[in-house]
């Protein structure tokens, strides 16, 4: 009665805590359906089988295996990523990531480690918490599978994407990203799921799915909350 449960997006009276009002609901775009397999961004028509892949992901082969993401990067999907990562609710942690599990239902999870895209240690200290952590953390508790916060480090900084090119996107990530030298064992031979909040080129996913597969891991994975679609 004193702190009744409050919408997510908007902040109005709802049923229960971590949930979205109707409005707020109608206005995030959960991805289903057909999808990429690779990247998990929503295809046309009604074929669900497992091998479709999307044009930007036959023109740029992937380090990983197979992708998932939650939710299309648009609308109250673009808000709450912005309100996670850039505006402290880190109460939406919580419901991405069952929204993540979900989403990631069908991929293979026999020993497989989850760990999160990092942050450079100056953006950390800015930051104070690094969003996609936090998202690994509550994926783990709803998968039930171990999580490794610190398996992946990012050794240079790099600057801010928004309104990069691909090609700009890529290079500037490149060799950035390593695996920890005192968690490599957690990850050899073993399959690992890559946790972030926003897939756009997919740039930084692969410089983290290349670093686990040069330290000798097994298939990589990646989930994201939301998937940046083209003209969506």
């Amino acid at each position: 009665m004193i702190y009744p449960p409050r919408c997510l997006g908007c902040g109005g009276k709802v049923l229960s805590d971590f949930g979205l009002c109707g409005t707020c609901w109608r206005d995030t775009l959960f991805i289903g359906g057909s999808i990429c397999d690779t990247c998990g961004t929503p295809l046309p028509g009604e074929d669900d089988a497992d091998t479709l892949k999307c044009d930007d992901c036959m023109q740029t082969p992937r380090p990983w295996a197979r992708g998932r993401s939650a939710l299309i990067y648009k609308d109250n999907g673009r808000r709450l990523v912005l309100a996670l990562k850039h505006g402290d609710r880190q109460e939406i942690a919580k419901p991405a990531a069952l929204w993540m599990a979900q989403a990631m239902a069908d991929l293979p999870k026999e020993n497989m480690i989850v760990a999160p895209v990092p942050l450079h240690w100056t953006r950390l200290v800015k930051r104070r918490y690094n969003q996609s952590a936090l998202l690994a953390q509550a994926l783990a508790r709803h998968t039930g599978l171990p999580v490794c916060p610190d398996l992946l480090l990012r050794r240079k900084r790099t600057l801010p994407m928004e309104g990069m090119t691909k090609e700009v996107r890529f290079s500037s990530v490149k060799g950035a990203i390593s695996v920890h030298p005192r968690r490599r064992h957690r990850l050899v031979s073993r399959p690992v799921l890559i946790v972030d909040d926003v897939l756009t080129s997919g740039a930084t996913l692969s410089a983290a799915a290349d670093a686990c597969l040069a330290a000798g891991s097994g298939p990589v994975y990646v989930v994201t909350l939301a998937r940046v679609v083209k003209d969506a």
